[in-house]
């Protein structure tokens, strides 16, 4: 990917949802939500504080992360469709 995030921005590839449900119902694309998973694509150098001082971020590429419903802004890059969010926006790395 030839793109780079500024400051404290996050590029976010969605995870795709389980097809089923634990109990084996099939799920149809028509009532599927987006999912709120995802895998970090790139990160920008961080934020700058009062004293300009930079601060790192907390997530890297390749984390899987979650993020609320609305969070980001979808963009279509080299034909994929990715999610540009702030590093605030993120809820947390999954383990």
């Amino acid at each position: 990917m030839k793109f780079r995030p500024l400051h404290d921005r996050v590029v976010v590839r969605r995870v795709e949802s389980e097809q089923k449900t634990a109990g084996g119902i099939i799920i149809p694309d028509t009532v599927k939500e987006k999912p709120q998973e995802g895998e970090v694509v790139a990160v920008g150098p961080g934020a700058r504080d009062e004293q300009g001082k930079l601060i790192a971020l907390d997530v890297k590429a390749g984390d899987r992360v979650l993020f609320g419903k609305w969070s980001g802004t979808e963009v279509k890059i080299d034909g994929g469709e990715y999610l540009i969010m702030k590093e605030s926006d993120i809820l947390g790395i999954v383990a």
